[in-house]
């Protein structure tokens, strides 16, 4: 079904998605379609590595024209992507916030121009963390707007989108990221107070178990009721023990949050599980992390005792990771609907990294007021969707992330 060339802006007074007519953009602009035309210039973490390695202004300004210059090709293959989807998807308000967002994105980097001194990029740097901060709510957005279309798409459709959205957000953000850590660095502002070693935001020396155990200490601070997966205040609280064996001096070179989200949501989830299952019992059974460093691959296992894949709304632990409704019940039920709208009215958003995550779970356990909640606004935990970003974070670079459950006993 096609659509006139208009503009889907999102008017939220009662909820309303409202149509508002324009000449500026949609299917027939011109800009839109050249960029839309070139190919994306994608990089490596090698590559991005090395060019960072032996950084210098000249280095730094060619780094921020490439950015300049890159981003807003990625972001008009994005706006042809929501073009293509039928028109009641495109409707939905999260759909259309987003399109509003890059649309505004797109036009701001295809107009800034050349950046030819340091001064210059430093001004490209602020340009880029406003824009970091005005798409804070994509991922709450997608989610929620396309959960409400899931009856319209067939779940491959739906799934092979929503990836391609994440995985774009993803290396847009990778490059907006690193440019400003290389700048800071440049300018003397570098941010390793860890001794891990890191080119932008790329540590080259990342240990995989002290991401494990800084993982579990940051878990082992909250305390969890398991029947409503929120932070209780309390003493007697028990989490599992987490064993980490195999190859713990495994080195490599990765961007540690993107890593340390995935083995954060993992963890919590057998954690959450594990407690779950055994909370009668004298001891609880531990967690086994087993580490395994390959010829060309770093593998890791995560272990849990917490049961299982028990649920008549999931059928396969792969649908977990799916965003349409026929694979995975829970995307349409209210509480989660509800949930995404909160998150997208907070205007933090979401960025997905462990950080946020604790920081709203240990205001709670403080009991520290927080006007963002007290008016509705506030970060809510049960979004559904740590596990499905999970899985785009480990495929971003190239790997997997596969859940095998052994009902009854636990999951791997």
């Amino acid at each position: 079904m096609q659509l006139s060339p208009r503009s889907l802006l999102v008017n939220r007074t009662r909820g309303s998605v409202r149509l508002q007519s324009t000449a500026l953009h949609f299917y027939q602009n011109r800009q839109l379609e050249l960029y839309a035309a070139k190919e994306a210039q994608r990089l490596t973490l090698r590559q991005l590595v090395f060019f960072g390695r032996s950084m210098n202004a000249q280095r730094l300004i060619t780094s921020a024209n490439y950015v300049r210059t890159e981003l807003p090709v990625r972001i008009a293959h994005r706006l042809r992507d929501m073009q293509a989807l039928p028109y009641v998807v495109v409707m939905q308000e999260g759909v259309a916030k987003v399109y509003e967002l890059y649309w505004s994105a797109f036009e701001k980097f295809r107009r800034y121009p050349q950046i030819d001194t340091l001064e210059d990029n430093e001004a490209f740097c602020s340009f880029l963390r406003a824009i970091l901060d005005d798409h804070a709510s994509v991922i709450p957005n997608l989610s929620l707007g396309l959960s409400l279309a899931s009856p319209h798409l067939p779940p491959d459709q739906l799934d092979s989108f929503m990836r391609r959205m994440l995985v774009s957000r993803i290396s847009r953000r990778v490059l907006a990221e690193h440019h400003i850590a290389l700048s800071d660095s440049v300018a003397g502002r570098d941010r390793d107070t860890d001794g891990d070693g890191h080119v932008g935001i790329i540590y080259t020396g990342l240990s995989v178990e002290k991401s494990v155990r800084r993982c579990t200490a940051l878990l082992r601070e909250l305390t969890y009721d398991s029947e409503h997966t929120s932070p209780q205040k309390g003493d007697d609280a028990r989490w599992p023990e987490v064993i980490i064996e195999g190859h713990l001096d495994t080195k490599f070179a990765y961007i540690r949050e993107h890593l340390e989200y995935i083995i954060f949501e993992l963890l919590k989830n057998s954690m959450q599980a594990t407690v779950a299952k055994h909370s009668g019992a004298a001891q609880l059974p531990p967690i086994l992390v087993t580490i395994v460093a390959g010829v060309d691959n770093i593998s890791m296992r995560i272990s849990d005792q917490g049961g299982g894949l028990l649920t008549p709304q999931i059928k396969s632990p792969s649908d977990l990771f799916s965003f349409s409704h026929l694979r995975n019940a829970t995307r349409l039920e209210h509480s989660r609907l509800g949930s995404l709208r909160t998150a997208v009215s907070n205007p933090a958003g979401m960025r997905a990294t462990v950080e946020e995550l604790v920081d709203r779970w240990q205001q709670e356990q403080r009991q520290v007021p927080d006007p963002q909640v007290e008016a509705g606004v506030g970060r809510h935990p049960r979004l559904g969707i740590g596990l499905a970003m999970s899985n785009i974070f480990a495929r971003y670079c190239g790997g997997s992330l596969e859940l095998v459950s052994i009902d009854g006993w636990g999951m791997d």
